[in-house]
């Protein structure tokens, strides 16, 4: 593994570039390992599909933002003195708090993912798609070089999609995407995510007013002036909130378009079944989600009490990450999990999480993944227009996803 610090292995770059084969080794040692997180906290990691499924679901594992920098501050190992959480306005939302708190935010944005609703947006996503693909081909028309997927299409189509949802101007986009990058993958500089978080919190708090006193016909808007019995979002909990749409509504959802085409041209037979038989495309999706999991591990959580997992009894007071890659790549839930097979029986990985925090945008993710690369596939052959090994997966522990993917492009004629 490389580096490490109090005789524990420190997540680092060896672990980002091949996830996999660390997890297979946890897999056969211990339900649950110690680790160092790369900010320097120490934390347990459950890597085997049964024990993360019950990590996740289990309300002894906190996910209570408010004893997050007290947790952090005693599993701090090494010397560096780094601030353990960044601004407290990007926190108060859902996905750090525990029910009943949780469940009172999760009400209030519910409705804006229902399946019916997201289904409405089909055709939006399809033109949007459609654009994007349009402005690939006349790219590769002019110029004959290479397209990077990621700012071409895999970037593009979810955060415009969620703005549009939003009614977020996207003006701003390229510097969103930047503070976005820098806080899901956090790292040893913490001046950058402290910086980040200030420019983001700061972002928000201006489209927050602005949707207090313009408000629009959108869901943000019925979001900032929602009133049920008496009970209002206060101010930090609109910021946490659209700083939690905005960022899971569009990060999960890069990796996996960028993450399924890489691994059609990994395995051409795989994407030539694909080709002769578009109904294998939501099956495909959901092994895209299995075998390169958008988000590597789920966010922190923090025993409350003793728990056993498998043969290890965490400790109260532990920080634990539950590894969805590692879940996802078990054997003992998926036969022949390192196989990347298209055709395997859908459902059953953790991709989106199980449990009271599953995540609301999985049927948008879903279907954005099938319009991107169904309509890719529609309307070009593509090889990679780069040296596999020149390849960087991006350094962090939340998010799994590749910084580019240069693509050659070569549209198909009528089907």
């Amino acid at each position: 593994m490389g580096e490490k610090i109090a005789g524990l292995d420190v997540l680092g770059p060896e672990y980002f570039t091949d996830p996999h084969a660390y997890h297979a080794r946890m897999r056969e040692q211990a339900a649950a390992t110690e680790v160092v997180l790369p900010r320097g906290t120490r934390a347990w990691l459950v890597t085997r599909y049964e024990d993360a499924r019950h990590a996740l679901a289990d309300q002894r594992f906190s996910k209570d933002y408010r004893a997050f920098p007290d947790v952090m501050r005693r599993n701090k190992v090494g010397d560096d003195d780094v601030p353990e959480e960044f601004d407290q306005s990007l926190m108060k939302h859902m996905l750090n708090l525990d029910p009943p708190d949780h469940t009172r935010l999760r009400k209030l944005v519910t409705k804006a993912f229902t399946a019916r609703r997201v289904e409405q947006l089909r055709s939006r996503v399809q033109e949007i798609t459609d654009g994007l693909l349009d402005e690939m081909a006349a790219k590769a028309a002019t110029t004959g070089a290479g397209i990077d997927l990621v700012d071409a299409l895999s970037f593009p189509l979810p955060i415009t999609v969620i703005c549009e949802m939003l009614d977020v101007p996207l003006d701003q986009r390229d510097d969103f995407r930047a503070w976005s990058n820098t806080l899901v993958l956090g790292g040893p500089d913490a001046d950058a995510v402290q910086e980040a978080a200030g420019r983001m919190a700061d972002y928000l708090t201006r489209l927050v007013e602005h949707k207090r006193s313009d408000p629009g016909d959108d869901f943000f808007s019925e979001l900032v002036h929602a009133d049920e019995e008496g009970d209002r979002l206060d101010h930090m909990e609109l910021i946490s909130m659209a700083f939690l749409l905005l960022v899971a509504g569009h990060e999960t959802t890069v990796n996996l378009i960028t993450s399924g085409v890489q691994l059609l041209l990994r395995h051409p037979d795989q994407a030539e079944r694909l080709r002769a038989d578009r109904s294998l495309l939501p099956g495909a999706v959901e092994e895209f989600l299995r075998y390169e999991s958008p988000v590597n591990h789920a966010t922190i959580r923090v025993t409350v009490e003793d728990v056993e997992v498998g043969d290890v009894v965490i400790p109260k007071g532990s920080v634990v990450v539950v590894s969805l890659n590692g879940a996802n790549r078990d054997a003992d839930r998926f036969p022949d999990a390192d196989r990347f097979d298209i055709t395997r029986p859908a459902g059953g990985h953790l991709a989106f999480g199980h449990g009271v925090h599953y995540c609301l945008g999985a049927p948008l993710a879903r279907m954005e993944g099938e319009i991107a690369i169904g309509s890719l596939l529609d309307r070009f052959d593509f090889a990679l227009a780069a040296d596999p090994e020149s390849l960087r997966w991006r350094q962090g522990t939340l998010m799994r996803g590749l910084e580019s993917l240069p693509v050659s492009l070569t549209p198909r004629g009528p089907r």
